[in-house]
């Protein structure tokens, strides 16, 4: 594996690397070696601005996420009150010791 060529302070942190056969042709015609480095791109972003809106995009899925969940869990509630109070209403009043419930009116 290859390894990374280590920072150049004179070039901003940038080290380009130039392969060994480039050079050698570059030094046997008398070419000029010309090493373009990447400039910060004007229509983007700076990075700075990326490390903050990251953990709030993070925060607000989960805050998404959480009433989600307490909106399936208010809806599995309702169906469950629903469930219970059809079954009550088609079994009767429930009596213990002579007093009588009625969980659910009747229609007539």
């Amino acid at each position: 594996m290859r390894q990374r060529p280590l920072p150049d302070a004179r070039l901003g942190g940038i080290a380009p690397h130039i392969s060994a056969d480039a050079y050698r042709r570059a030094e046997t015609t008398g070419q000029p070696i010309v090493i373009v480095a990447p400039t910060a791109d004007p229509t983007r972003a700076p990075r700075h601005w990326h490390r903050l809106l990251i953990p709030f995009v993070i925060a607000g899925a989960a805050v998404a996420g959480g009433w989600g969940l307490v909106a399936a869990l208010c809806m599995l509630l309702d169906a469950a009150a629903h469930t219970a109070t059809v079954i009550a209403a088609a079994a009767g009043p429930i009596g213990v010791g002579g007093i009588a419930l009625t969980l659910a009116r009747s229609k007539h």
